[in-house]
């Protein structure tokens, strides 16, 4: 598989590329989502924004700290060794400084503007992302169930912030994101196993080579998916219209796997990815009508 990503050209661009914008993305759309439905709306828009902003500052350094603790391994993955580190463009030390500052300063900020909860959620996400997952890429396959936890935990984070508290409501959130990481990584794992492999990380498409195991943590994962998206609707915070909603895109998510178990091909692990990455903002869609409605 040929990947075309070039060199940061820019010292600001370096910067933007230690922050992983992809995963940065997602992790504000599961914030947001969490404030959203734990506010019942968007409420006070300052609060709001100091709680995507706190975030934003967090996921960012945690982003750059996993750049640096990757650095040896990215050499080894086409996909990755035009990173900054590898690739010579800004020095080790230059990346931990920056990393632990926004890592420390967001969650500073989301303590001294939201509250203690949140910003002790949003320093634990970061740790449990940068000392715990990372690492465990080499050691184990669990690594995506273990990575899966500070993956789900933003929206932890979105909820807290808005409430002050952990609900129920807020666990189902949780238990959502935490099963909804499986079949979007293990997509991502089977694109780039080869890539993996080269990099000696323990992805579970790497260690079994015909793809059953992998195949079966997605469906299993999926499954699990269409109950607890029902959850809100027992517990009474959402109505009928998230009912319908949910069955919809939860179903269509779980069809989209069925190419890839077929002929475990590249092109139908590129069709459950898409479908997961689409999965999550129609979910936020869905969820803002059903609590206009």
């Amino acid at each position: 598989m040929k990947f075309k990503k070039q060199k940061a050209t820019s010292i600001f661009r370096v910067y933007l590329e230690l922050s992983k914008l992809n995963i940065l993305s997602l992790v504000l759309v599961a914030t947001f989502l969490g404030y959203y439905i734990g506010n019942n709306g968007v409420g006070e828009l300052s609060r709001l924004i100091y709680t995507l902003l706190g975030t934003s500052l967090t996921a960012a350094g945690s982003g750059a700290l996993n750049h640096y603790v990757e650095r040896n391994p990215d050499k080894y993955m086409e996909r990755t060794k035009n990173r900054p580190l590898p690739a010579g463009l800004i020095s080790p030390l230059h990346v931990i400084i920056y990393g632990v500052f926004m890592t420390i300063g967001g969650s500073l900020l989301l303590v001294f503007k939201i509250n203690l909860l949140t910003g002790f959620l949003s320093l634990l996400t970061a740790f449990l992302y940068v000392i715990v997952y990372t690492p465990l890429k080499r050691i184990t396959w669990l690594n995506t169930s273990v990575g899966s936890i500070p993956g789900a935990m933003p929206i932890l984070g979105g909820w807290t912030a808005a409430t002050g508290e952990i609900g129920n409501m807020a666990w189902i959130l949780f238990g959502i994101m935490y099963l909804w990481q499986h079949p979007h990584f293990y997509a991502i794992a089977w694109m780039c196993k080869d890539d993996y492999a080269s990099a000696n990380f323990k992805m579970l498409p790497v260690i079994e080579k015909d793809g059953s195991r992998t195949i079966r943590q997605i469906f299993w994962h999926l499954l699990l998916m269409i109950p607890v998206s029902l959850l809100p609707v027992v517990e009474g915070s959402l109505g009928y219209f998230y009912l319908f909603g949910v069955t919809i895109i939860s179903c269509g998510f779980f069809l989209s796997a069925i190419p890839l178990a077929k002929d475990k091909s590249r092109k139908s692990a590129l069709l459950l990815l898409k479908t997961s990455v689409l999965y999550l903002p129609v979910l936020l869609i869905i969820i803002i009508i059903d609590l206009k409605v």
